[in-house]
């Protein structure tokens, strides 16, 4: 697959609708490629994946990842969100940067290196639901994929290599207290019971640090109590976002959040966890060798989801990321087709 075969591919699924949850029909574009190349395609719900032809179970497996559904266009955008216009070698149109060039390079990378038959696996998958974390995207079919050892994850990251990321948890938290009279001080105001939970919050540093993520960030972000101005309230509910690190998995990190509240703290979900690559792992080398920056990435991507070493890469600016008027570079586009081989054969070279 050319770059230019990518750039049209691209095209067809700008024009074509994919909010999170509604992608069946990109889903069917991704097929058509797949069968008229000649793969036997796998599909669950929106999630479309295929193996390479020359599978051994011996060889190591390297999973191709990126997600087909887009956030919806918000209302500042001037351009029609689904016209793919090329302009300026820029190409405009909700999805293009997140994370449609990723999605397309990824796709041809698969493709080509197939053909040459080397000897490692790859798998491609397009999964669904990545911008709302939805339990009919990466979650459901992970463990319809045979044993991975490395995946690859396509987000807007100017090529640059993000070996780590946050994780996140929500957290409903709630004091109580005892309803009363407020002219006559009566009662427990669980307004001030919480105070405490939410000075800890604030202050509070875990002793451990990530080297490439920092400090785990805890922030009360909503606040609801009470019902009428002279009654002091029996309940104060907040909510938590932590953004976690590879530090600590979340479980870990809601252990100790609650030994340190008093009231009852709930997790929505501990289900989108931090990753991070381990001290040494060769993907170090690799970056150093092909001169390729490393970072820790504060966005959430299909990583949380994943349960293997994996790294994030790919053409494009997350600062582009949900604007209005997306877009993406052509030459994005060819570079990431030209460089993640060279970052897989690197890679298997020093396995």
């Amino acid at each position: 697959m050319k770059a230019k075969e990518a750039i049209d591919l691209l095209q067809k699924l700008i024009s074509t609708p994919s909010f999170s949850g509604e992608e069946i029909k990109t889903a069917g574009l991704i097929i058509d490629i797949l069968k008229s190349s000649g793969y036997e395609v796998n599909r669950l719900f929106n999630n479309v994946w295929v193996k390479s032809r020359n599978w051994n179970e011996q060889w190591p497996t390297i999973l191709l990842n990126s997600h087909h559904d887009t956030v919806k266009p918000n209302s500042s955008y001037t351009r029609d969100p689904f016209l793919p216009e090329i302009i300026d070698s820029k190409l405009y149109g909700l999805g293009s940067n997140d994370a449609g060039g990723a999605l397309v390079a990824l796709l041809a990378t698969f493709i080509n290196m197939d053909q040459t038959g080397i000897g490692f696996n790859l798998i491609f998958a397009a999964s669904a639901e990545e911008e709302i974390s939805g339990k009919q995207g990466m979650e459901a079919f992970r463990d319809e994929l045979p044993k991975v050892d490395m995946a690859i994850v396509g987000e807007p990251t100017k090529m640059q290599m993000a070996i780590a990321e946050k994780g996140l948890m929500v957290l409903d938290i709630c004091s109580y207290g005892k309803p009363g009279h407020a002219a006559r001080n009566e009662g427990v105001n669980a307004i001030y019971e919480a105070l405490p939970g939410i000075q800890w919050i604030r202050n509070y540093r875990f002793p451990k640090e990530s080297s490439q993520l920092g400090e785990i960030k805890m922030t009360v972000t909503q606040i609801n109590a009470g019902s009428q101005h002279n009654v002091a309230p029996d309940r104060c509910q907040y909510v938590v976002d932590v953004r976690s690190t590879d530090a600590y998995n979340n479980e870990e990190i809601l252990e100790i959040i609650r030994k340190n509240i008093e009231g009852e703290v709930v997790a929505r979900s501990t289900r989108l966890q931090p990753s991070g690559l381990p001290t040494g792992h060769p993907m170090f080398t690799v970056a150093e060798k092909m001169n390729i920056k490393v970072f820790g990435s504060p966005t959430l991507s299909d990583q949380a989801l994943l349960r293997c070493d994996s790294i994030k890469i790919g053409p494009g600016d997350s600062a582009r990321s949900h604007t209005a008027d997306e877009f993406i570079y052509l030459e994005e586009i060819e570079e990431a087709i030209q460089l993640y081989p060279e970052l897989i054969k690197n890679y298997i070279a020093l396995l």
